[in-house]
């Protein structure tokens, strides 16, 4: 049995853990609130700019654009979200594990990332890193957004890569995060028996050329899907940070109560002991 001086060390050090996991998870509920409510404030403009975008796609049959054929190029740019700092459970894991055994596994990419863990954990498995804007992970904002996709429709109308994907985490609640993996160019249309009729309902005008409303309208959907996956990977990385550290907190707290119950047995014992051996002094005096 451990000595009570080894004990109650432990259980001191124990006590101090736990204290900064429960103010981990303090921090991690406040985080939490405002960054849902930013990512709900903007899932309806995320939407909004999705249908109308598919909507637009569907009736004009015919366009041909890069934004819509894809390149020619085999690679392909994925952004990454994840975060810069751990004690969030499996969130990073989860995210990369997208790339490394999900549906892009194996095939020629370039990683831009956000996010310093997802970065190492990617870096690790060998694959190229070609941005880290590992800055936008704490104050996420649209121009941040912007500045992202800017870099990644650079390389895809240049040629150097043929298709962007997005892969983060979706907010569903607090205790459910959900990684997603979607491809964002060339776009898709929802094709089927739904898409013909749209087609052949209402058909779509323009004032200015076709091409020239996709060199427009395009660029702000990209950046808007973007930026409404910061605000969803934001919320979703507090969210497992304050589960992980009230799991962490209830460990501890646990393991301080068999520590106590331990050390009193320990005490008890030694008491015993003590007592005993006066006993036996007493007894051989008289």
């Amino acid at each position: 049995m451990a000595s009570m001086r080894d004990i109650k060390r432990r259980r001191s050090s124990i006590q101090s853990t736990g204290q900064i996991t429960k103010a981990m998870k303090l921090v991690s509920t406040v985080k939490l609130q405002k960054a849902r409510g930013k990512a709900e404030q903007n899932a309806p403009y995320s939407e909004s700019m999705y249908r109308t975008v598919q909507s637009i796609l569907e009736r004009s049959a015919g366009v041909r654009h890069p934004y819509l054929q894809g390149g020619a190029s085999k690679r392909k740019a994925v952004i990454v979200l994840s975060s810069n700092r751990g004690l969030a459970g499996g969130y990073n894991s989860n995210v990369v594990k997208l790339i490394t055994r999900g549906e892009l596994a194996g095939q020629d990419l370039d990683i831009y990332a956000v996010g310093k863990k997802g970065r190492e954990g990617l870096q690790r498995a060998g694959y190229r890193i070609r941005l880290d804007s590992s800055e936008f992970v704490e104050e996420p904002t649209y121009a941040d957004a912007a500045a992202l996709g800017r870099e990644v429709l650079s390389s895809f109308v240049q040629g150097e890569v043929g298709e962007i994907w997005l892969a983060y985490t979706y907010f569903k609640n607090t205790v459910v995060h959900e990684p997603r993996l979607i491809r964002l160019l060339p776009v898709e249309t929802d094709g089927g028996d739904d898409g013909e009729k749209k087609r052949e309902g209402l058909p779509m005008n323009f004032d200015a050329q076709e091409e020239q409303v996709l060199e427009m309208l395009v660029p702000t959907y990209i950046t808007s899907l973007i930026y409404g996956a910061l605000l969803e990977s934001s919320a979703s990385e507090n969210g497992a940070r304050m589960q992980a550290m009230d799991s962490a907190t209830d460990n501890a707290e646990e393991m301080i109560e068999d520590l106590t119950l331990l050390y009193n047995r320990a005490r008890q014992g030694s008491i015993t002991q003590e007592l005993t051996e006066i006993i036996a002094g007493a007894q051989a005096i008289s």
